[in-house]
């Protein structure tokens, strides 16, 4: 962090002590505020109220730990050594390459420094504080615990705070809990000391916002010690992992030296032995090492994953580091966030209760078009009652383009307006209201009151909206179809069991309710509250954030590929219960709560049969991705709040919304820059495909290194040239001029249609497992021994001063060999000369082309030590090279028999079985 004088301490449960006690252990007046001498005594304690940036590390400290790098130390050796023996033309290409490396490196570690200096960044500018008595105007940093602060609808919340008093405040705390719908505040102290961050109705916190009403609040926290400092502290503590491709070239990098240089110790004790003077044995020494490290490998590695990078840019997924696109085709959990990110985070009317009766509501968001349908053969229902509830015990607005000012969840209810014909603005100003109850937690409902016409003539109305509960504990008559009131208890059964049913499917509730007061104006204007009784029921509405269209077949398809989908999210668990078992998502739910009661050792066990979160904190989410990989997945976590940035930077791949805050967008490694769940599908089928490809071309960077290692011993050992099988300029050229061409037909060829159908790879199981190099090995034998063959059996003696027709025969048959192995092992195990090939072999024309270039031409015959061939020759080369591609393409054909063979017909997938959800109530 940066060196800013900041106390920190230990979280105090201020949510359950009561006002007058938090005032008195802050030193405060809940009146008068704090005195300026007290601030600024405070303000020199714990300092600044901001998030404290970490410190950047300088460009050179990045470079130098690039540098550091076992491929790169190995790269400056050997061109240190060929400065020495005057290998000058070899070192300056090795230079160059190394210079590369670490460029690349080094761009891309300081793309992923900027997370906690985004929250910084997130600071409410002002605030209205009591100092001295004296209301005033200050910058939030300068706030200090014990400030006495005043806020309104609008305002950002400037710091962790609880409550003195407040007037129907709702507070949206999304980007901090997850929670879609705004929170209703009360000052009212709670008795749970352990409640969850969500459920603590007497605090607000900051950078959350006030979606209604007023309120007085003391200080409680500031700067880091607030609940989006500790973010903050999380995401410095969570250090950046190295992606599995990362782990896995690390590792291959090593076994690849200690082969390269035990082949260099023996060539040298072996030239040694025979008398071979020291500037020979270093060429020797120079030789095998660039023909057994894997020169071009971080290279070619990073222009693959430079390609996967523009594919999925395209696919409007944006990575930040080449690594993570490689990382995606591992993901085996993915743990979504709910709100914004499976679901439009767009309140929504789905279900009308309605005069006794059910309706449907079909539209997306907030925007206005959309039906209400009912059941055949009943009547035209006449909403009017309701359309004046919806318009007038509301105030938000929604504009024609689907913008909202004002309570979401207030916004749905104008949209449904809109959907029933009705305009709430005009409705607003036709109707104003003479009297109000606003709305306030301790009896969650709202009632106004208006001159309105009903059935043709002119009423005194009152209107009430809030919780069913306690609506209908005011009501005595209800309205049936034609509006034809009868006793609330002949119907009171009937209107809970509507109620329990949208609160089973997860809906958020809210009932209407009338009340004709012709006559008594000026009683509902004296004592508004006391005429809140003798209500008739007018009906319910069930309001839910929906799903995104796509997210349902985006789950599907996960699951089908062997992911597990599993939703964490800070709303309560029925809701997210509910969500999960339309998405068809595993079986089992959990509250936050829960989870917290478990240890890690009963988390990981039960994990298989939990894929609903509900009410889970920053923490939760943590902790989930740490278990998750202690356990072996590689774990991708998407979501947009400032609450989901710790787990998204823990996760293997965090995928942040483009819609989200910019927190959460450093702190993730991928944007989906579309919003869409199923992106991210995408993404990952093509993070396989790059994989595939990576793997594809490991195997014909390593048969190639083989064969050169096997060459240069067999030289040595048999003293074949002096030890020199090829010049180290041969070797560069074959890694550069010919390897680089097979390398961009294995990127350029197309998915196999069964990609996801399987399982995701085990990250245990590493690209250099046994299998796998035992078939590097065989294939570089057999290109060392067609190699080898050529240069014996071609005409005339060999020289290493001059060129000679066997070294140019051995280059060109490696080089030709090169080109038609990299076309049998672009796919395996199925045929790489199967279609699509005629544009692989366009791009192969073009190595044969260089390869002829290389032997032919003056100038490059010089720097190669190259000499011309007959057409005799030419014609032998072709013949040794195409052993090459034929032998693999055989032992392919009986790996492919042998899998026909043995395995049993794969059997139709299952359909998805969604178990019942456990789930706790509100």
């Amino acid at each position: 962090m940066a060196a800013t004088h900041t106390a920190t301490r230990e979280p105090t449960n201020w949510h359950a002590r009561d006002v007058e006690s938090v005032v008195s252990t802050l030193s405060s007046d809940a009146q008068a505020g704090l005195s300026a001498d007290r601030a600024a005594e405070l303000r020199l304690r714990y300092g600044a109220n901001k998030i404290a940036s970490e410190p950047t590390p300088s460009l050179w400290s990045i470079a130098l730990r690039q540098v550091k790098d076992l491929m790169n130390l190995m790269l400056i050796v050997v061109a240190i050594v060929s400065v020495v023996i005057g290998e000058v033309p070899t070192a300056i290409v090795v230079a160059v390459l190394v210079v590369l490396n670490v460029v690349l490196g080094t761009r891309q570690e300081r793309k992923a420094r900027a997370s906690v200096d985004a929250l910084a960044r997130m600071q409410s500018p002002r605030a209205r504080v009591i100092r001295d008595g004296n209301l005033t105007q200050l910058d939030a940093v300068q706030l200090v615990p014990g400030d006495i602060v005043r806020l309104e609808s609008g305002d950002i919340v400037p710091a962790d705070g609880r409550l003195i008093t407040s007037a129907t405040l709702e507070t949206q705390e999304a980007a901090l809990t997850g929670e879609s719908a705004p929170v209703a505040k009360d000052p009212g102290t709670l008795d749970a000391a352990d409640a969850a961050l969500g459920d603590r109705a007497d605090m607000v916190y900051q950078n959350t916002s006030v979606t209604r009403g007023t309120a007085t609040i003391v200080v409680t926290e500031t700067g880091m010690n607030t609940e989006m400092g500790r973010i903050a502290s999380m995401l410095s503590a969570v250090a950046p992992a190295a992606s599995p491709l990362q782990r896995e070239l690390d590792a291959l990098t090593k076994v690849l030296g200690v082969i390269a240089w035990t082949a260099v110790a023996v060539i040298v004790v072996i030239g040694a032995l025979r008398g071979d003077d020291m500037t020979t044995l270093l060429l020797l020494g120079i030789s095998m090492g660039v023909s057994a490290i894997p020169t071009g490998l971080p290279t070619f590695v990073q222009a693959m994953l430079a390609y996967g990078a523009r594919q999925l840019a395209d696919a409007k997924a944006v990575v930040k580091n080449l690594t993570d696109v490689e990382t995606l085709g591992a993901t085996s959990v993915i743990n979504s966030d709910k709100t914004g990110t499976l679901t439009m985070n767009q309140m929504t009317v789905r279900s009308l209760y309605f005069h006794c009766r059910w309706y449907t509501v079909d539209g997306e968001g907030y925007r206005k078009s959309g039906k209400i349908t009912r059941v055949a053969g009943s009547d035209t229902p006449d909403f009017t009652l309701l359309a004046y509830g919806l318009c007038l015990d509301s105030d938000a607005t929604v504009s024609d383009s689907g913008e909202i000012v004002g309570d979401p969840t207030e916004a749905a209810l104008v949209v449904l307006a809109a959907k029933i014909g009705v305009d709430a603005p005009l409705t607003r100003q036709t109707y104003p209201r003479v009297a109000a109850v606003p709305f306030d937690s301790a009896y969650k409902f709202m009632a106004t009151f208006h001159h309105l016409r009903v059935d043709g003539d002119t009423r005194f109305v009152e209107l009430v909206k809030g919780a069913p509960d306690m609506v209908l504990a005011r009501c005595a008559t209800a309205f049936l179809p034609g509006r034809r009131a009868v006793p609330i208890d002949e119907v009171r059964e009937e209107v809970t069991a509507a109620m329990r049913t949208m609160s089973e499917k997860g809906l958020r509730v809210l009932a209407f309710a009338a009340r004709r007061l012709d006559g008594r104006e000026e009683a509902a204007k004296a004592d508004p509250m006391s005429l809140v009784d003798d209500l008739t029921f007018v009906g319910m509405v069930g309001i839910i954030d929906p799903l995104r269209p796509e997210a349902i077949e985006s789950v599907r398809t996960a699951r089908e590929a062997g992911i597990d989908v599993r939703m964490i999210t800070g709303d309560h668990a029925i809701t997210a219960s509910a969500i999960g078992a339309e998405l068809g998502l595993g079986p089992g739910a959990i509250s936050g709560a829960e989870l917290q009661a478990m240890t890690d050792e009963e988390l990981s066990a039960a994990l298989p049969n939990l894929h609903v979160f509900g009410r889970v904190t920053p923490q939760d989410k943590l902790r989930l991705a740490d278990v998750m990989q202690r356990g072996g997945a590689v774990v991708a976590m998407t979501g947009d709040a400032v609450n989901d940035a710790a787990a998204l930077k823990k996760a293997d791949i965090g995928v942040a919304m483009g819609s989200g805050s910019e927190v959460t967008k450093q702190a993730g490694k991928m944007v989906l820059t579309d919003d869409n769940f199923g992106t991210l599908i995408t993404a990952i089928r093509l993070g396989r495909n790059i994989y595939e490809k990576i793997v594809s071309y490991i195997r014909y960077q390593m048969s190639k290194l083989f064969s050169l290692v096997l060459l240069f011993l067999a030289a040595s050992v048999f003293d074949i040239n002096d030890g020199v099988a090829l010049t180290p300029l041969m070797v560069l050229f074959q890694h550069f001029f010919i390897t680089l061409f097979p390398v961009a037909v294995i990127m350029m060829d197309p998915p196999p249609p069964n990609l996801m159908s399987k399982p995701p790879r085990d990250p245990a199981v590493p690209i250099a497992n046994r299998r796998a190099f035992t078939q590097w090995l065989a294939y570089g034998i057999l290109q060392f021994a067609v190699t080898l063959a050529a240069m014996l059996l071609a005409p005339g003696d060999m020289s290493t001063t001059e060129a000679s027709v066997p070294i140019t025969t051995a280059f060109v048959v490696l080089s030709l060999g090169s080109v038609l192995s990299g076309l049998a092992m672009r796919r395996d195990p199925e045929s790489g000369f199967a279609a699509p090939i005629l544009g692989a072999l366009k791009i192969l024309s073009v190595p044969v082309v260089v390869t002829v270039f290389a032997v032919e031409l003056g100038f490059l015959q010089d720097l190669l030590m190259t000499t011309s061939l007959t057409g005799g020759q030419w014609l032998a080369c072709l013949g040794w090279s195409l052993l090459i591609p034929i032998a693999i393409e055989s032992e392919k054909a009986l790996r492919r028999r042998r899998l026909l063979r043995s395995e049993p017909p794969a059997p139709l997938p299952a359909p998805i079985a969604v178990t019942p959800q456990r789930a706790r109530a509100h």
